[in-house]
């Protein structure tokens, strides 16, 4: 009976510790597309000097009925941000004049762009465990 419960007390600490050890899974349901043309690319970030340059992970969102939703798996414990735009020629760059979008963005949290991209600080937010969701509107 005593080795038994043991096992079990393993087994136990063994699926609590798999399951810490698997991460966050990032819901971004991405809202208010104008168009179903072309494609929502999209960049997770995890610090500030990372921010809009270079991701950590990168999605390709698929846009249906105005909105576009991707799940970013088994992510790590830390401070993060997502920045998406709606690629609406499918040539995978942002397209801008005069450096400015001439194509949808948005940033988590729904972190304005005030002349200029929007701050790594309005956009960051924390990943602790379990499924949290993000919702972006363009």
């Amino acid at each position: 009976m005593y080795t038994l419960t043991r096992v079990i007390i393993f087994l136990l600490f063994t699926v609590v510790v798999k399951a810490q050890e698997e991460g966050t899974t990032i819901v971004l349901e991405i809202e208010n597309i104008s168009s179903e043309e072309g494609q929502m690319l999209i960049g997770l970030y995890d610090s500030s000097d990372n921010w809009l340059q270079k991701p950590v992970k990168g999605m390709v969102g698929k846009i249906e009925n105005g909105q576009s939703i991707v799940r970013f798996l088994d992510i790590p414990n830390g401070t993060y941000a997502i920045s998406v735009f709606h690629d609406e020629d499918n040539d995978g760059k942002l397209d801008s004049f005069l450096g400015i979008p001439t194509e949808a963005t948005g940033s988590s949290n729904d972190a304005p762009a005030r002349f200029g991209p929007p701050t790594w600080k309005d956009a960051k937010f924390e990943v602790s465990g379990g499924t949290i969701t993000q919702i972006i509107n363009l």
